[in-house]
């Protein structure tokens, strides 16, 4: 929780400021006699620093830190336990990952397909993970979203904590004085933004981009203090950076090539329900394999840690913070903690289980505990229907 007064113009600059700004506000006020305030639909994040570390919170635990993205050599499994022993032991690259592997240029339109499951939107690209891995960390960074965090284990990349300020309004007091005084503007709002890559049988890859947000929002009796709060994630804005991508990874500049790139997201048809809860379990009408990858993207965009995964035993191994157990500001305490290991610490591990049918046409996605013990604990029943609503 931070000690911050309300968030006003004139509490983010000293007294002797704050006056002169009071002065110039009367002026330009006195010169427009009524003003529209209005907010801009487009995405801005060029225009933000790197926050303070009280500014932003970070997450419950960070991801490791890794410019590398290894790949498992043939047996299909992809732990953080068994890449810290191989790096233990051999000086070599990361096993299945050349060395000096190259990137290549632009690929064509019918090389990338966007797929859809109710509002989860994500690429399938005829190129590699390791083709795409560094094109990814330039696209965030270009797009004022520099790479924070990447995990060599998971495949996943993970932004800052940056504000959209787009969304601050752009009235005629904004135009005439925010030139100066621009960072005494907030709109009270963070985004990060969490890429998680998929190898495919056939050497493709799919790309899943899911967003997290806060908000800063006035709390106490005088409304003078304020706490960061978790938002819900948001369709639109993972759909408009896929839309982006699929621009970039096409190589589409013209105006009217990046609408297209952006309507193909778009207008993406939407698959069949295929998830329902039933019980201890989610049954999902999918096969391992798509049910395995879509339930890495729901834990993604819930907001759990995954510290590990084994896709050969079907396990991802997460933590959770139980709301009600903790009391709404505890949980948002440790969720946004300040890097306490401690409050880290108090978060529950527990392992999603997803396993095909006999026949292979359908999953079942389960909660035991760390012990790898079935969990039916309200906690857990909890987590399953956090999952069943992104996999419906």
């Amino acid at each position: 929780m931070t000690t911050r007064n309300k968030k006003t113009f004139a509490t983010r600059v000293s007294a002797p400021t704050a006056a002169r700004v009071l002065a110039l506000s009367a002026l330009a006020l006195s010169l427009a006699a009524c003003t529209t305030v209005f907010e801009s639909d487009k995405v801005d994040y060029k225009g933000s620093k790197k926050a303070a570390p009280l500014d932003v919170p970070p997450d419950l635990t960070q991801l490791q830190k890794d410019n590398r993205y290894a790949v498992p050599d043939g047996s299909g499994v992809a732990t953080a336990s068994g890449m810290q022993a191989a790096a233990g032991t051999q000086a070599a690259p990361a096993a299945g990952v050349p060395a000096g592997v190259a990137t290549i240029g632009p690929v064509s339109t019918d090389a990338v397909r966007v797929e859809r499951a109710g509002d989860q939107r994500w690429l399938v690209v005829k190129q590699t993970p390791e083709q795409l891995w560094p094109k990814l960390r330039e696209f965030w960074n270009d797009a004022g979203l520099p790479v924070e965090t990447e995990s060599q284990a998971t495949g996943v990349m993970e932004t800052e904590w940056v504000e959209n300020r787009s969304k601050i309004p752009q009235d005629f007091l904004r135009n005439t004085i925010g030139k100066v005084f621009d960072k005494a503007y907030s709109t009270g709002e963070r985004d990060k933004f969490r890429t998680r890559l998929e190898r495919l049988p056939d050497g493709s890859t799919e790309i899943y981009i899911s967003h997290r947000g806060a908000e800063e929002v006035l709390t106490g009796a005088q409304k003078e203090t304020t706490v960061w709060t978790v938002r819900p994630n948001d369709p639109t804005l993972e759909a408009q950076f896929l839309g982006r991508l699929v621009a970039r990874l096409t190589g589409a500049t013209a105006p009217e090539q990046v609408q297209a790139a952006q309507a193909k997201v778009d207008n993406a048809a939407p698959a069949p329900q295929r998830a329902k809860l039933a019980g201890n379990a989610v049954e999902v009408d999918e096969g391992f394999d798509r049910a395995w990858r879509r339930v890495g993207l729901a834990l993604d965009r819930v907001g759990f840690t995954v510290e590990d995964r084994d896709r050969v035993q079907g396990v991802y191994f997460v933590r959770y913070v139980d709301p009600e157990a903790t009391g709404k500001d505890g949980f948002f305490s440790k969720l946004f903690s300040f890097g306490s290991d401690d409050k880290a610490k108090e978060a529950q591990r527990y392992r999603v289980l997803v396993k095909a049918n006999e026949a292979g046409s359908a999953s079942t996605v389960t909660v035991q505990d760390n012990e790898g013990k079935a969990d039916t604990s309200p906690t857990a029943g909890k987590i399953l229907s956090l999952l069943n609503d992104e996999l419906k």
